[in-house]
């Protein structure tokens, strides 16, 4: 493992009025993130966004987990890509080190993938990432939120709050993703993969 430090970023719209919403689910597991290690965010000075750096989980051995640099990119999630392009020059990261953590409409709710580039699946947030860092290989955390049911659109979906009954899962939902992020910058790619590719009883 190199000793460079990982950036993992949570995807998701600034402000009250998007917090719940099902596109900021990103956003949700870095706050729970923060909390497990006792980090604080703050406001970046060359980046629009807000950050908490800390060490992430326990590598085999017992030894205290990577560094990481937690952030939340203050613009709207289609201008997601400068504050990220920012944050890994500031902090030397490389591509492979950046953890984008972000809905996905493509798999079901309560169900994680993770992957290592790719294609953006028509997210926008991950469109203005690949374009401002100049290459798609860079890690992502795919936390479901299902399809939109009937014709409703796309886009209206992901900007509504989860439902009743979701809401009951999503605490289950939001804690095992943090637990993906801390296993794939622990373990490796292939390690957390194998823990939540499967299918969970």
């Amino acid at each position: 493992m190199s000793d460079r430090p990982w950036l993992v970023v949570g995807l998701g719209n600034p402000g009250p009025r998007y917090a719940g919403n099902r596109h900021n689910v990103g956003q949700m597991v870095l706050d729970v993130l923060a909390e497990r290690t006792g980090a604080r965010f703050s406001r970046h000075a060359r980046a629009q966004a807000v950050v908490a750096e800390t060490r992430l989980g326990v590598l085999p051995g017992g030894a205290p987990g990577p560094r990481v640099v937690l952030a939340k990119p203050t613009t709207f999630m289609n201008t997601s890509g400068g504050p990220v392009s920012a944050l890994a020059k500031y902090y030397d990261v490389p591509a492979e080190h950046v953890v984008m953590v972000h809905d996905e409409v493509d798999i079901p709710f309560d169900t994680i993938k993770l992957k290592l580039g790719g294609g953006e699946g028509g997210h926008n947030g991950l469109r203005d990432t690949t374009k401002a860092l100049g290459t798609k290989d860079y890690h992502r955390v795919r936390v479901g939120v299902g399809r939109p049911p009937g014709r409703m659109d796309t886009a209206d979906y992901v900007l509504r709050d989860f439902t009743g009954t979701e809401r009951k899962d999503l605490p289950i939902l939001v804690d095992d993703a943090a637990d993906a992020v801390e296993l794939l910058i622990t373990e490796g790619l292939l390690a957390a993969q194998g823990r939540y590719h499967t299918a969970r009883a």
